[in-house]
């Protein structure tokens, strides 16, 4: 790689000039950078480099001979930008990773051809950096603990999608053979591991099963099925099992080959899966645990135990947050105002411009505050019952209370680190 200098600086303009901006242009794999001062004076025109250690080595040894203050600006990427960033923030360097939304609202507001390719946008991101000079909010790096939440949290949410994926095609095969059973058992709970649905069916793969035995027959290995997996030991449950086994119409026959394989695969499937899910919910349990914060979520009203590694996992660190606000605006539950003229917008809609995963926990812990029975004093409980009372929808009033429940959570977490 090679880096040519565009043009010559003199001790003048070093004099003049101690403001560098370094704007890196994030692709996978590669990046495009560029070097300016202000006044859209070029230092280094753009150049490309790739994400390996030499080619960032002759970055850094070329930022090291540039005299004055350097901060460097990238947008988040998702993880391409991850190596980079590393290996600058270790380094040294003043990084500063910016949300894309705003860099493409600055590169909007800032071109009138729309024109773009990669090493255009280098130069917009350190024209940003430039501009936004004093407003730049310094990369702190996540502590290891909640860098590892984040990536435990984020491949939680992957093999979710594909438990919901699995959980179908069970389904879907159930029909053919069982038409209703689903309703009659849970799937796989969180809380515990178990999947009492996969369970059942393993043993009773199809209606024939279960018809070819006389209800009291059915009952009884039912009972001894219940005792051995660990489940509540029920005879009306049994019989009522039985009453929809009789009256099922299966349209897929038992003598069929394939069908019990069927239904053995769809069993297996979705079991790997929840394997993969208990293994990382119990990581994240171990590694939330640690942080102080932990026992602070678990005393407020609505978070049970999965619940909360959820939510420290998507929320990190609340230090590197300079109020309540700004964590209120990672979620993308605050409502921007509107004015124009005489009037005053009252009637807000919330951004969604945050973090969807944390919304949907949150609404979930919001939803678990408000179904189950909560302290008469618990604040966000009765702020929900306010703002229903006010005439807001159910779903608006647990916005309300998310918003307000994340303000509480700042404010304590913060106070336990002081």
């Amino acid at each position: 790689m090679v880096i040519s200098v565009a043009g010559t600086i003199t001790d003048k303009s070093y004099r003049r000039f101690k403001i560098i901006s370094v704007g890196i242009d994030v692709s996978k794999g590669k990046s495009t950078i560029c070097v300016l001062k202000p006044y859209g004076e070029i230092v280094c025109s753009p150049f490309e480099v790739q994400h390996v250690e030499k080619d960032l080595e002759d970055v850094h040894s070329f930022l090291k001979k540039l005299d004055g203050e350097i901060r460097i600006v990238m947008e988040a990427t998702g993880i391409y930008h991850l190596p980079v960033l590393s290996f600058l923030y270790d380094k040294g360097y003043f990084v500063s990773v910016i949300n894309p939304y705003a860099m493409k609202k600055y590169a909007k507001d800032n071109s009138i051809r729309g024109a773009k390719t990669d090493k255009l946008d280098s130069i917009t991101i350190a024209n940003y950096g430039i501009e936004k000079w004093f407003k730049l909010q310094k990369y702190e790096g996540d502590e290891e603990i909640y860098a590892e939440l984040k990536i435990l949290g984020r491949r939680y949410r992957y093999y979710m999608e594909l438990h919901v994926k699995a959980l179908q095609e069970l389904t879907h095969i159930l029909d053919y053979v069982m038409p209703g059973i689903k309703k009659m058992f849970n799937s796989w709970n969180e809380a515990n591991g178990k999947d009492k649905l996969s369970d059942f069916v393993e043993k009773f793969w199809h209606f024939d099963l279960i018809t070819a035995m006389s209800i009291d027959e059915f009952v009884k290995e039912y009972l001894v099925w219940a005792k051995e997996k660990k489940y509540h030991q029920s005879s009306s449950k049994a019989e009522a099992v039985y009453e929809l086994a009789l009256n099922g119409i299966s349209t897929l026959s038992s003598s069929t080959p394939s069908t019990k394989m069927l239904v053995q695969e769809a069993i297996s499937v979705l079991r790997a899966v929840d394997s993969s899910l208990t293994s990382i919910l119990t990581r994240m349990k171990e590694l939330a645990k640690t942080l102080p914060e932990y026992k602070t979520l678990r005393e407020m009203g609505g978070v049970g135990d999965v619940l909360a590694v959820k939510l420290i996992a998507e929320i990190g660190d609340v230090r590197r947050l300079h109020n309540a606000k700004a964590l209120i605006a990672w979620a993308g539950i605050d409502p921007p105002p509107y004015e124009s003229g005489q009037f005053v917008g009252s009637k807000r809609k919330i951004t969604k411009r945050g973090s969807s995963t944390l919304r949907k926990v949150g609404y979930e812990v919001m939803r678990v505050l408000k179904s189950h029975p909560a302290p008469k004093d618990d604040v966000v409980y009765n702020y929900i019952l306010k703002k229903e009372g006010e005439g807001k929808d159910k779903k608006h009033a647990k916005i309300a209370g998310l918003n307000k429940f994340l303000r509480i959570y700042y404010a304590r977490v913060i106070e336990v680190y002081q």
